[in-house]
């Protein structure tokens, strides 16, 4: 199962009021555990920046001047992501303004039927703390110490290790879904479908028999009664 873990940089909140990206970042998992694929751009937003947005940042518009445009990567972005799940965190934000570029462009939009909010799961998971990126790095022991600004590519490194977490630890890596589907449910919880037929039983039929040769000296008011057809 292919995911892609996503961040944008911005000079704003709006997209609707002229904010325009500055930097996008992805990072691929596979089965959850990152691929070492990843794939990342500066873009030129052909604006000023914000002195609240750089001190988020530090991206500069000197530093941008120059850069490619969207119009420029958009058909590498979209390769990349093609159209797996997205992983985002708050992920209203970054999708908003990626569809502000997208429709720019004449590209079709991304639909939030593809994409696990990560914010979301965490307020679930959390309920009433902090669920900011930071917090939850902190939360679950996630190092930080590279990251001295936001940035995309850094931020969705953090993210898929927070993900993880998110979604029950380390064991999400493991094979012990094997066979069953993964999907996403409302509000970006991602949840494991039964399958769709049973394993086939390991017991021999000598065991079977044994088995039900033990039961029958528990008595009638044996609790096993009580729950065996449950």
């Amino acid at each position: 199962m292919r995911e892609i873990v996503l961040d944008t940089e911005t000079t704003g909140f709006d997209p609707k009021g002229g904010d325009r990206m500055v930097e996008i970042g992805c990072v691929e998992l596979v089965n959850h555990i990152p691929s070492g694929r990843e794939w990342h751009s500066f873009l030129d937003p052909e604006r000023d920046m914000p002195q609240s947005a750089f001190e988020v940042h530090g991206l500069s518009q000197d530093f941008l001047t120059g850069k490619p445009l969207f119009a420029d990567v958009a058909g590498d972005f979209l390769e990349f992501i093609g159209q797996d799940r997205l992983i985002i965190h708050n992920a209203s934000f970054d999708v908003g303004f990626l569809n502000a570029e997208l429709k720019s462009v004449g590209d079709s939009s991304i639909q939030m039927d593809r994409v696990v909010d990560t914010l979301a799961l965490a307020r679930r998971k959390h309920p009433g703390a902090s669920n900011s990126l930071d917090a939850l790095c902190k939360r679950y022991g996630v190092d930080t110490s590279k990251r001295t600004k936001h940035g995309a590519l850094i931020d969705c490194i953090l993210l898929a290790s927070v993900y993880i977490e998110l979604i029950g630890g380390h064991q999400a890596g493991l094979d012990l879904a094997r066979g069953a589907r993964v999907a996403t449910a409302g509000e970006g919880l991602t949840v494991i479908e039964p399958r769709p037929s049973p394993l086939a039983p390991r017991l021999s039929e000598t065991e079977i028999q044994e088995h039900q040769a033990f039961i029958a000296t528990l008595g009638a008011k044996a609790l096993w009664h009580r729950y065996k057809d449950q």
